[in-house]
């Protein structure tokens, strides 16, 4: 059993912020994996970690930017919980290694495409990590929409509100068609914009950044 508070004390305390998770037979019981969802609020980590957590059984590793564990008690609940310091001003080049050997171990990455909190609660303009990330460790990516959350706790409050959230998850997206290329920026974009086009579609949006 991977840790309690992960499995029990966080879903019984989410829950009541949940109305529906759709779609989680889509995610495999086996196997490493790259879990990719939309991202307009810190309540998206926690849905995430309270559904698929209990699931699998296994910790979810989620990419946090290296600010999260300059305080010593951010740092303790971000080691503890399995996440991964990204440091984005020198372009990730360590996590990436990081993440490509955890996938070969079998553990489970999730990340946020956008690489932040949306201010708006829209989708913004991916970067390519998440592409590149899964056309080197040949991982299958699951996309998640998530909807409701930014209503919920969008950036700058500290409170969340009485609303409720949904988790869609879409099946298993690989790439066999990019395997044997070289990776190219045009290869990254092409393979971010189909991951970002299933999360709009799951989380009800537009994605029109190519």
């Amino acid at each position: 059993m991977v840790y309690p508070i992960g499995k029990i004390i966080i879903p019984a305390i989410i829950r009541p912020w949940i109305k529906e998770i759709s779609g989680l037979e889509n995610v495999p019981k086996k196997g490493q994996f790259i879990v990719a969802a939309n991202h307009a609020s810190y309540m998206d980590h926690f849905i995430i970690m309270c559904t698929l957590v209990p699931y699998l059984d296994k910790k979810i590793h989620h990419l946090a930017k290296k600010e999260h564990f300059d305080n010593i008690f951010k740092k303790a609940w971000h080691t503890y919980a399995g996440a991964i310091p990204l440091d984005r001003q020198k372009g990730g080049k360590e996590t990436l290694r990081w993440a490509i050997k955890a996938l070969k171990e079998g553990k489970i990455i999730a990340i946020h495409p956008e690489g932040t909190r949306s201010m708006t609660g829209k989708l913004q303009r991916a970067k390519t990590g998440v592409a590149r990330l899964a056309l080197i460790s040949k991982a299958p990516v699951i996309p998640v929409g998530l909807i409701g959350t930014f209503e919920i706790l969008p950036k700058g409050n500290l409170i969340p509100k009485a609303k409720k959230a949904t988790m869609n998850i879409g099946k298993p997206m690989r790439f066999n068609e990019y395997h044997g290329k070289r990776i190219t920026k045009k290869i990254l974009r092409e393979a971010t914009t189909k991951i970002m086009m299933e999360i709009a579609r799951l989380s009800k949006q537009r994605y029109n950044f190519r």
